[in-house]
């Protein structure tokens, strides 16, 4: 608990990213704070996964490098989102940046990579090429292929979770019931990945294997607990995140329902 490692440029990131967010939120009346506490969530979970043991032990535990994954792509990545970083930086920038903003998201690599099906195949990609590749051992042995690790696997968390939170534009937002279609498909190969990774009967990567630490669990042990956090840790992150997406469609269609509620009796005043 005592082994924290700082990392200069995280802390820099992280810093700027959320005075810039404050500053901007402070010139928007009535910006709400529940999209300020999430954005800020989603830097703290960056810091959790980045600025902690956690990453200090990521190179020596298979299963705290696992913890860290999730942290990144199933938890500070959809808080970012849901912080509405985009819309907010619309609203404060000056008609000229603004224009520019608006050309960019509009642009053809953005809606490419805003489509949800695009979305959903990098986050898998990335998510098996990453585990199931020379990549990963690499990354455990070389500081830059690492902090490059890092990247993509929040890059791809924030492009997969664009489409479902929708509060920026950039992306194309889908409906409540492609919602739950998209996550739902999307749980199986998270469960498929931490089950490969756990039944596996050798170690996979030579880094932890070769390894000589004098605590701990067994190399093979501490994969199958890696591999059983993927799947079960994954699974409950997925669910947690469905049950928010079925609730966000029951209250439209609560209110969808007290739209027409309310024209249905305006309605029958006029023609009384």
């Amino acid at each position: 608990m005592t082994a924290w490692p700082f990392d200069p440029a995280l802390w820099l990131f992280v810093g700027l990213s959320s005075a810039a967010y404050l500053r901007a939120q402070s010139q928007i009346a009535g910006w709400p704070s529940n999209r300020r506490a999430c954005f800020l969530g989603g830097m703290a979970a960056l810091l959790l996964a980045l600025a902690t043991p956690i990453a200090t032990y990521d190179d020596v535990f298979f299963w705290v490098h696992m913890v860290q994954h999730l942290l990144l792509t199933l938890v500070a990545a959809p808080l970012i989102l849901l912080g509405a970083p985009v819309t907010l930086a619309l609203r404060a920038a000056s008609p000229r940046s603004r224009a520019r903003m608006v050309t960019f998201l509009h642009s053809r690599v953005v809606r490419l990579l805003g489509h949800p099906l695009v979305a959903w195949i990098t986050f898998a990609l990335v998510m098996w090429v990453s585990h199931f590749s020379p990549l990963f051992n690499l990354a455990l042995e070389n500081v830059v292929v690492h902090v490059v690790e890092h990247m993509a696997y929040l890059v791809a968390g924030l492009l997969f979770w664009w489409p479902v939170v929708g509060l920026d534009p950039g992306a194309k937002r889908l409906g409540h019931p492609l919602r739950i279609v998209y996550l739902v498909t999307a749980l199986p190969q998270q469960s498929w990945l931490g089950l490969a990774i756990y039944s596996s009967s050798q170690v996979l990567y030579d880094h932890y294997r070769v390894l000589e630490r004098s605590w701990g669990p067994a190399p093979l042990d501490d994969q199958r607990a890696a591999g059983i956090i993927m799947w079960v840790g994954g699974d409950f992150l997925f669910i947690v995140a469905l049950a928010f997406a079925i609730g966000a469609w029951a209250r439209e269609e609560r209110r969808e329902g007290e739209r027409m509620d309310r024209r249905l009796k305006h309605a029958v005043r006029e023609q009384g």
